[in-house]
C-alpha cells in the first residue's frame, strides 16, 4: 500500500470557494478510483488560499483484476456474424466458448483483465478531474485566453504535485506538467520548494510558514485573537464565520490587535461591527460591561518583524476612514430625525416602486399599518403567554417551535387585555408606519445589512416609545430557522403584518413560488410567519387573517384605480402555509402518516391548535392505549367501508357533541325472553348493549377533552373502548339478517369512528 499525495496551486482561492472545492476534489477522486478498480484507504482533502490538496492513504500497487462475460450469436450463426463478434471482443473462434440454453447453443467471451498500476491508472484519472472540476466562478488566462475553449480554473493554475509515496507520477493538464516542486509561504519563503513525498508534504510547508490544515488554522486563529484581546482586558465579540473566513485569507496568520478612536462609538455598534466586519474582516472587542470596545483584532498573514508594529497602524489607519464613513452617515441621519422625526423619511417611501402591480413601498407601508392594527384590536396577539414552560424544556419558545416540541395551548385574550387593545394597536400602527423608514436613510443606504436595526436607534433618538423602536428593529425577523424570533406584543403584530401582507399581496397577483423558483422569498416569509405562530402560542385563524390582508390590498388597489390581474380565495395562501408547516414538521422528525392523519381533518386554522393535535398524536400512538386505539379503529373501519360499498350506511345520529343516549335496537325476540321469564337474553345484544354504554360513558369525556384542548386526554378516553369493540366484534354479527338490528350495529361503529375524527384520521396512520 502506498500514498498518493496531489496539490493543485493557483493564485488566491477565495475563501468562501474553499471548502466545497476540497469536498469535491475529494469526491471525484473516490469516485474515478472506484470506476477504476483501484482500492484505497482514507482520503482527507483541504485548501489554502493558494493551494488545493488531497492525500489518499492506502493505494493499492494495482487494481483489482476483473473479468466480463459477453454473449454472441448462436454458434450455427452466419460466419459474417461470428466474425463480426470476434472483433469486437478482440478474441479467435477458438477462444469462444459454446453453451446450450433453452433457445439453442449460444457464442460466450470470457474477457479477463490484469490489474493496472496505480501510477497509470492515476495518470488519467487526475487530468479528467482537473478539466471537470466546477467552480462557483473560474477564468481563462494567458495566451490561450483567446479562445473559449481554454483552459479555465477559479484562478491561474500555476504548479500541480503528484506523488505516489516518494515517485513522481507524471501526465500534463491545462499546459501544466505534474511534479514535486511548490512554493512556501509568499513573504517568508517565496522560493521553490521540493517536495519529498505525501508523508512530508505537510511538514516542509510547515517548516516554509505554511499550515496546510485548514483546521488549525482556524483553531490558531481563535485562540490568537482571544489572547491577543486578553492583553488589553477585553474579549473577542464570537463570529465563527469570521475565523473561519480569515482562516481561508491566510496560510500563516497571527492576530494583532488594534485600536480606533471612541468617538466612533457614538456610531451604532452593529454599524461599527458591520464595518470591521464586511470590509476589513476584523474581529470585534467587548470590555467587561459587554460593551463594544473601541478595539478590534485583525489577522496578518505572516509574521512581522516589528511585532506588527507597522501592520496594526496599517490597519487602524483603514478603519478609521471608514468609520469617518460611517459615523459622516450616521449624523446626517440624526441631523434629519431631530429636525422632523422619523417621518421626514416617509415621503421618499413613494417614489419606490415595491412591485408594478402592488405599488410603492409607501403603500405596503399603509397595508401593513392597518393590518398591525386589526390583529392587536382582534386580539390575535394580545393574548397573555402561559406562565409555565412546560413541554419547551429550558430553550426558548421558537426552539420548540422549529424542533417539533410540545407547544402549551395559550387562553383566549382576557377581556382586560383587549380593553388595553387601543393603546396597543396605536403602539403597534405607529411602529408599522415607521418600520421602513430606515431604508431611505444615508446609514442603510451605505450598510443595507442594519436595515431595521438603524430604524430603532433613530426613533430612540426622535423620542419614539421603546415598544416601537423594537418593532421597527424586529419586524424583518425571523429571516431563518436560527433566527431569533419576536416576543413582544407591538413587534410581533408588525412582524406577523408585514409576513401576511407580503404572502396575500403576491399571491393576490399570481407570483406563487413555483418549483425552485421563488423570487420573493415567498416561502421564507411563510416560515417566519409560522415561527411568530408558534414560539408566541397565537391564538388566530391564519385563513381570516389572510382574508383580512387581501381586503386590504384590494381597498387600496380600488382607490389607486389599479386592476390586480387575478382574483384569489385566502385558501390559497393558507394552504401554501400550511403546506410550509408540513415540511417543518417533517424534518423535525414528526411522522409523515400522523401531519397528513391530524391536516386531512381539514376545517382548522388555527396553527398552535393544529400542532398540539399532531404532537400529542406522535406521543399517543407509540403507547398502550394508542395501539388500542389504532387497532380498533381500523377494524371498525373495515367494516364501514365494506358494508359502504354494498348499501348506504346509516347516520352514526351522534358524534362527540351533546348526543342522546340511546338503547340498542331490540332484537325481535328480546322482548318476550324477558317478559316470560324465558331464555337468557342474546348475548350479541348484550354485547351490542355494553358498547352502546361505552360509548356514553367515553364520548363525553372525549368531548370535554377535545373542547379544552387536552387531545392526549381524548384519545386517552376513546382508547377505553378497546374492550367493548373487541367484544363487540368477537360475539356479535354486525351484519345481521334484520335490517334494523344491522342498522343500529353499524351505526354504534360509525359512531366510534366519527368520534375517533375528532382527534386526527386515523385512516392515513400507519402500523
Amino acid at each position: 500500500m502506498t500514498i498518493f499525495l496531489l496539490e493543485l496551486a493557483s493564485e488566491e482561492i477565495p475563501a468562501r470557494m474553499q471548502a466545497a472545492a476540497a469536498e469535491q476534489l475529494r469526491t471525484r477522486f473516490i469516485d474515478a478510483m472506484k470506476a477504476a478498480a483501484l482500492p484505497h484507504g482514507t482520503v482527507t482533502a483541504d485548501a489554502t488560499p493558494r493551494r488545493l490538496w488531497l492525500i489518499a492513504e492506502g493505494v493499492a500497487l494495482a487494481s483489482d483484476a476483473a473479468s466480463e462475460e459477453r454473449r454472441g450469436p448462436k454458434a450455427d450463426a452466419p460466419p459474417q456474424a461470428i466474425e463480426g463478434f470476434l472483433r469486437s471482443t478482440g478474441l479467435t473462434r477458438d477462444e469462444l466458448e459454446a453453451r446450450d440454453e433453452a433457445k439453442g447453443r449460444f457464442l460466450y467471451a470470457v474477457l479477463k483483465s490484469e490489474g493496472r498500476p496505480a501510477a497509470d491508472i492515476l495518470a488519467e484519472a487526475i487530468p479528467v478531474i482537473v478539466r471537470a472540476f466546477q467552480w462557483p466562478k473560474s477564468m481563462r488566462w494567458g495566451a490561450a485566453s483567446a479562445s473559449t475553449a481554454s483552459p479555465r480554473w477559479v484562478r491561474p493554475l500555476t504548479g500541480i504535485i503528484a506523488l505516489l509515496d516518494d515517485a513522481v507520477v507524471p501526465f500534463v493538464v491545462h499546459g501544466v506538467t505534474s511534479g514535486r516542486t511548490t512554493r512556501g509561504h509568499r513573504i517568508h519563503a517565496p522560493g521553490l520548494l521540493e517536495i519529498a513525498g505525501a508523508e512530508t508534504y505537510a511538514d516542509q510547508l510547515r517548516a516554509a510558514k505554511v499550515l496546510v490544515s485548514s483546521a488549525e488554522r482556524r483553531g490558531l486563529i481563535e485562540a490568537g485573537a482571544a489572547k491577543a484581546a486578553a492583553a488589553a482586558d477585553l474579549t473577542i465579540i464570537p463570529d465563527a464565520g469570521l475565523i473561519t473566513e480569515n482562516a481561508g485569507l491566510t496560510e500563516w496568520p497571527v492576530p494583532l490587535l488594534g485600536g480606533f478612536d471612541p468617538a466612533f462609538l457614538a456610531v451604532p455598534r452593529e454599524v461599527i461591527q458591520l464595518t470591521m466586519r464586511t470590509n476589513q474582516k476584523y474581529f470585534a472587542c467587548a470590555d467587561s460591561t459587554g460593551a463594544l470596545a473601541p478595539a478590534f483584532v485583525c489577522v496578518a498573514n505572516l509574521e512581522p518583524s516589528d511585532g506588527g508594529a507597522a501592520v496594526v497602524k496599517g490597519n487602524e489607519r483603514v478603519l478609521s476612514a471608514r468609520l469617518s464613513d460611517a459615523k459622516f452617515f450616521w449624523d446626517q441621519d440624526l441631523a434629519t430625525v431631530k429636525a422632523g422625526g422619523l417621518e421626514a423619511f416617509l415621503p421618499k417611501l413613494g417614489d419606490i416602486v415595491f412591485h408594478e402591480k402592488l405599488g410603492t413601498l409607501a403603500g405596503k407601508v399603509d397595508r401593513v399599518a392597518k393590518l398591525a392594527r386589526w390583529l392587536v384590536e382582534s386580539g390575535a396577539v394580545t393574548a397573555p403567554l402561559p406562565s409555565s414552560r412546560e413541554g419547551l424544556g429550558e430553550g426558548s419558545a421558537s426552539e420548540a417551535a422549529s424542533a417539533g416540541g410540545s407547544l402549551p395551548l395559550a387562553p383566549s385574550p382576557s377581556p382586560s387585555l383587549k380593553r388595553e387593545g387601543s393603546s396597543l394597536a396605536d403602539l403597534a400602527e405607529r411602529a408599522a408606519r415607521l418600520a421602513k423608514a430606515d431604508l431611505v436613510s444615508a446609514t442603510v443606504g451605505e450598510f443595507p445589512e442594519v436595515q431595521g436595526i438603524a430604524g430603532r436607534y433613530l426613533a430612540l433618538a426622535a423620542g419614539e416609545d421603546p415598544a416601537v423602536a423594537d418593532a421597527i428593529r424586529d419586524h424583518y425577523k425571523p429571516v431563518g430557522q436560527g433566527d431569533d424570533v419576536p416576543t413582544a406584543q407591538v413587534s410581533v403584530a408588525v412582524a406577523l403584518a408585514d409576513k401576511l401582507d407580503t404572502l396575500a399581496s403576491f399571491f393576490a397577483i399570481n407570483e406563487r413560488p413555483t418549483g425552485s423558483r421563488d423570487p420573493f422569498a415567498l416561502r421564507r416569509a411563510g416560515l417566519g410567519l409560522i415561527q411568530l405562530i408558534l414560539a408566541n402560542r397565537l391564538r388566530l385563524s391564519v385563513g381570516l387573517s389572510f382574508l383580512e390582508a387581501i381586503i386590504i390590498l384590494r381597498e387600496q388597489v380600488m382607490q389607486n384605480d389599479q386592476d390586480m390581474t387575478s382574483t384569489v380565495a385566502d385558501k390559497e395562501v393558507f394552504d401554501f402555509v400550511i403546506d410550509r408547516l408540513k415540511v417543518q414538521q417533517r424534518e423535525a422528525g414528526v411522522r409523515h402518516d400522523l401531519i397528513d392523519a391530524v391536516f386531512a381533518l381539514g376545517g382548522e386554522d388555527d396553527l398552535v391548535r393544529l400542532l398540539a393535535r399532531v404532537q400529542a398524536l406522535q406521543a399517543f400512538v407509540v403507547t398502550d392505549d394508542g395501539a388500542n386505539l389504532l387497532a380498533g379503529y381500523k377494524r371498525a373501519a373495515n367494516i364501514l367501508r365494506i358494508e359502504g360499498a354494498k348499501a348506504p350506511l346509516p347516520s352514526s345520529r351522534e358524534g362527540l357533541g351533546e348526543g342522546a343516549q340511546r338503547e340498542p335496537s331490540p332484537h325481535p325476540s328480546e322482548e318476550p325472553s324477558r317478559a316470560s321469564h324465558g331464555p337468557a337474553p342474546d348475548p350479541s345484544l348484550e354485547r351490542e348493549g355494553c358498547l352502546a354504554a361505552a360509548l356514553d360513558a367515553a364520548l363525553p369525556a372525549a368531548a370535554a377533552a377535545v373542547a379544552r384542548e387536552d387531545f392526549t386526554a381524548a384519545m386517552t378516553a376513546l382508547a377505553a373502548l378497546r374492550a367493548p369493540v373487541d367484544a363487540f366484534f368477537d360475539g356479535v354479527m354486525v351484519n345481521d339478517p334484520d335490517p334494523a338490528v344491522r342498522g343500529n350495529r353499524l351505526a354504534l361503529l360509525a359512531r366510534f369512528r366519527d368520534a375517533v375524527h375528532t382527534v386526527a384520521d386515523f385512516s392515513r396512520v400507519e402500523g
